[in-house]
C-alpha cells in the first residue's frame, strides 16, 4: 500500500513540475504536501490542485471579443495618445492604467456612471429588493454564497413574484460556495417561470472535488440599467445576524450607467458557461444608457483561471505604484505574492502613507495565520496596519490618493488572483474615491493599530502557526 501511495505521489509530482507548469512557489508547496503527508497530500491535490480544463473556458474569450471588440480598438488608440480624458484633468495620469485594463482585460472605460456606496447589509439588500420589485424586463443575479435563511428566502420570494409577472429571472450561484443550499430553495422561483443554475457542479451528487476555480463574483443586473457589485453574499450573517461574526462590515456598489453593460456581458458569459442553453445577446439586455445618468469614470475588470494576465492583481499593483500620497487598503484575507508585497513595500519606503486594514478575528484559520506572517515585513517598511474590531471586515477596497479606487469581489490573496472568477470596479473619480477614503478613516476609529512592538512580542505559538501557514500560502 505504501509503495502504491509513493508511486502516486511521484506521478503527481511529475505532473505538477513538468505538465502543469505552475510557478515555482506553488510547485514547491505541492511537493512538500505530497511527500511529507503522502495520503492526505494526495487527497488535497485531488480537491485543490487540479487545473481547470482550458478548452471548456476558451469560449468566454470569444464571446467577450465579439461584444466589445470594435469599441475597444477605438478606445485603445485614444488612451495610447492620452486623448481619452480632457487635457489638464487630475485623473489623466491614470490613462496608462486604463489602457492596461483595456488591452489585457477587455475593460472598456465608461464615463457616464452614477454610484451609491453601501457598507451595511440591510441598506444594500433593501435597495436591491426595491430595484427587483421595480424591474420590467429581466433580473440577473450571480452570487458565490446563497443561504437558505430569512434573507435568502426573502430574496427568492421577491424574484418569484416578478417571474409570475413575466419578468425574466436568472439566478447563478456557485456550487461550492452554496453547497448547503437545498434543491427546494428555488422551487417557488422555478414554478413561477424563473431559472437558476449552479456554477461548475459535480457530476456526483453531494460530492464536488472542484474546490478551485469557483465563481466568487457577486453581481446583480436589473433591466440592463442598474448593477450591483461588491463583497456582500446572500445570507443572514451579511446582515450582522451571526453570533460568531457579529456586525458585518462590507462594501458594495450600486451602479447606473454604461458600466452596467459590462456587468451584463460578464453575467451572460458566466451563465452560458454554466448552462447548456445559451442566452442570445439582444438590445433588451444591453439598452443604451441615458447620457445624463452620471459623470463617474469606471472600468469593470474580470479575472480568473480563464485569463492570462491576472488582470485584477496587475491593476492593484499599477494603482499602488502610481500613489504619491496615500494608499488605503481593506481586505479580509491578505496572502500576497512577491510582486504585490514588493509594490506595497516600495510605496511605503518612498514616503507614501500606506494603511492596511484587516479583520481582528479569524474566518479561515490557515488564511488568518498566513496573513499575519506577512505583516512584520510591511511594518518594518513603514506600513500602518489596523485590525478591525467591530465585527468582521469583509470589504475589498483600495483607494489611492483620494482619486482612484477599486471595489469588488477579489481579496488580496493568490486564490482570488489566480484560481477564482472575480470582478472589480475600478473607479476614476475624486468625489467617490474621497468618500471611500473617508469611510476607511471612520473604520480606523473601530480598529486597533498593530505596532512593530506588538508584532515582536506575539506568542511563540502564534509564530509557529504563522510559519506553517505561510509555507502553504501558494495553495490556500
Amino acid at each position: 500500500m505504501y509503495l502504491i501511495v509513493m508511486l502516486l505521489n511521484i506521478f503527481l509530482a511529475i505532473t505538477v513540475i513538468f505538465l502543469e507548469r505552475r510557478n515555482a512557489s506553488s510547485t514547491w508547496a505541492w511537493l512538500m504536501v505530497l511527500f511529507f503527508v503522502p495520503v492526505l497530500g494526495f487527497i488535497l491535490y485531488l480537491i485543490l490542485g487540479q487545473k481547470v480544463r482550458k478548452r471548456k473556458l476558451n469560449k468566454l474569450l470569444g464571446d467577450n471579443q465579439r461584444i466589445i471588440e470594435d469599441a475597444m480598438e477605438k478606445q485603445k488608440l485614444e488612451l495610447k495618445n492620452r486623448r481619452l480624458l480632457p487635457e489638464g484633468s487630475e485623473l489623466a495620469g491614470y490613462q496608462d492604467m486604463m489602457y492596461m485594463n483595456l488591452a489585457t482585460g477587455y475593460a472598456l472605460y465608461t464615463s457616464n456612471n452614477e454610484i451609491a456606496i453601501f457598507t451595511d447589509g440591510h441598506h444594500k439588500f433593501d435597495s436591491l429588493i426595491a430595484d427587483i420589485e421595480a424591474a420590467e424586463h429581466h433580473i440577473h443575479l450571480e452570487y458565490y454564497i446563497v443561504r437558505d435563511d430569512a434573507l435568502g428566502r426573502r430574496l427568492v420570494e421577491a424574484l418569484a413574484r416578478k417571474a409570475m409577472q413575466g419578468v425574466e429571472v436568472r439566478f447563478l450561484y456557485d456550487h461550492i460556495g452554496s453547497s448547503n443550499l437545498p434543491r427546494r430553495f428555488f422551487r417557488e422561483l422555478r414554478a413561477a417561470g424563473g431559472t437558476e443554475a449552479a456554477f461548475f457542479p459535480s457530476r456526483i451528487p453531494y460530492l464536488n472535488m472542484k474546490i478551485n476555480y469557483r465563481n466568487h463574483r457577486k453581481l446583480a443586473i436589473i433591466d440592463g440599467r442598474i448593477g450591483y457589485i461588491g463583497g456582500f453574499n446572500i445570507g443572514d450573517e451579511y446582515l450582522g445576524l451571526n453570533a460568531h461574526f457579529g456586525e458585518w462590515r462590507d462594501t458594495h456598489l450600486k451602479v447606473a450607467g454604461g458600466a452596467v453593460l459590462q456587468m451584463q456581458a460578464q453575467f451572460m458569459m458566466d451563465w452560458n458557461l454554466a448552462t447548456s442553453g445559451r442566452v442570445e445577446l439582444s438590445p433588451n439586455y444591453f439598452p443604451l444608457p441615458k447620457v445624463s445618468v452620471g459623470h463617474i469614470g469606471m472600468q469593470l475588470v474580470a479575472s480568473g483561471p480563464d485569463t492570462e494576465y491576472q488582470e485584477i492583481k496587475n491593476a492593484y499593483i499599477k494603482m499602488i505604484s502610481s500613489a504619491k500620497e496615500t494608499i488605503c487598503l481593506q481586505t479580509p484575507y491578505f496572502v500576497p505574492d512577491e510582486s504585490l508585497m514588493t509594490a506595497l513595500r516600495i510605496a511605503a519606503l518612498s514616503g507614501v502613507k500606506v494603511s492596511i486594514m484587516l479583520p481582528s478575528k479569524p474566518d479561515h484559520f490557515f488564511v488568518y495565520w498566513a496573513t499575519h506572517s506577512y505583516l512584520g515585513e510591511l511594518l518594518a517598511s513603514g506600513v500602518q496596519v489596523y485590525l478591525y474590531e467591530n465585527g468582521f471586515l469583509h470589504a475589498k477596497t483600495l483607494v489611492v490618493d483620494g482619486k482612484a479606487a477599486s471595489v469588488g469581489t477579489a481579496n488580496l490573496d493568490i486564490r482570488s488572483f489566480k484560481l477564482n472568477f472575480e470582478m472589480n470596479a475600478f473607479i476614476y473619480d475624486t468625489e467617490t474615491s474621497s468618500r471611500l477614503e473617508a469611510i476607511f478613516r471612520e473604520d480606523i476609529r473601530l480598529s486597533r493599530q498593530l505596532t512593530m512592538r506588538d508584532y515582536a512580542e506575539r506568542p511563540l505559538f502564534n509564530r509557529f502557526r504563522e510559519s506553517i501557514s505561510r509555507l502553504l500560502s501558494p495553495i490556500l
